[in-house]
């Protein structure tokens, strides 16, 4: 029997143009990054992908400084820096930060053989024993190396991240690059590297003494 009952039907959704358009374009938008991410469609990395230009100046020479010191010995260090920023009274996940960076660099350690004086070298009258008196190796500054240096994680809270918006440097690592140098120069000042620098130097000078005929050379650090 037909009911004489009217049909409901289910109401529509219509959306103002100024919010749909807007809502269609996004869509849109997500539709092709995720093709473009999963890589279903190669041709759009023609579109879609980015080219490096180098516009840099030309490298300006400042100053020229003349090194008197031997190189004899150089370290390879790597550190694990774990930065932790906390708010006194604010959570982490709203003002703190935390970096996992892992640095690697190297440290060279040398003697200035520019300090040398009269008085610290030291040949008999047949030119067959020397004596050196050298000043003591030393190390120079840790070297950080970009290519093998980088962040393993950065957790930031929203008024960090807030604030790296609004930054002309923002994820800035200047200062986990201060703390890996930091620790490797410590390292080094722990390791051998300054006594292994000041063999080096002795076996070197004594290896040339004896081409120039010196029979006994005998080296000394003061």
């Amino acid at each position: 029997m037909p009911s004489d009952s009217p049909r409901i039907r289910p109401a529509r959704l219509h959306l103002p143009w100024w919010l749909s358009v807007p809502l269609v374009v996004v869509l849109l938008l997500a539709l092709v990054t995720a093709v473009w991410r999963l890589n279903l469609l190669p041709g759009l990395d023609d579109v879609f992908g980015t080219e490096t230009h180098d516009r840099s100046g030309p490298a300006l020479l400042k100053s020229i400084q003349d090194i008197s010191r031997y190189e004899a010995a150089d370290g390879n260090f790597q550190v694990v820096v774990d930065l932790d920023k906390d708010a006194k009274f604010l959570p982490d996940s709203v003002r703190g930060s935390r970096t996992l960076y892992v640095g690697a660099g190297t440290v060279s350690a040398y003697v200035d053989l520019g300090k040398i004086g009269e008085h610290d070298v030291t040949v008999n009258e047949d030119r067959t024993v020397a004596t050196l008196r050298l000043p003591n190796a030393r190390l120079g500054k840790p070297a950080l190396d970009p290519d093998r240096s980088y962040a393993v994680t950065k957790q930031r809270g929203f008024l960090d991240r807030l604030g790296d918006f609004f930054s002309d440097n923002p994820g800035d690592e200047r200062e986990v690059n201060r703390l890996a140098a930091k620790h490797i120069g410590e390292a080094a000042k722990d390791s051998e590297l300054v006594s292994r620098a000041e063999k080096n130097t002795a076996s070197m000078l004594e290896g040339l003494l004896h081409s120039l005929g010196f029979e006994r050379v005998t080296v000394t650090y003061a």
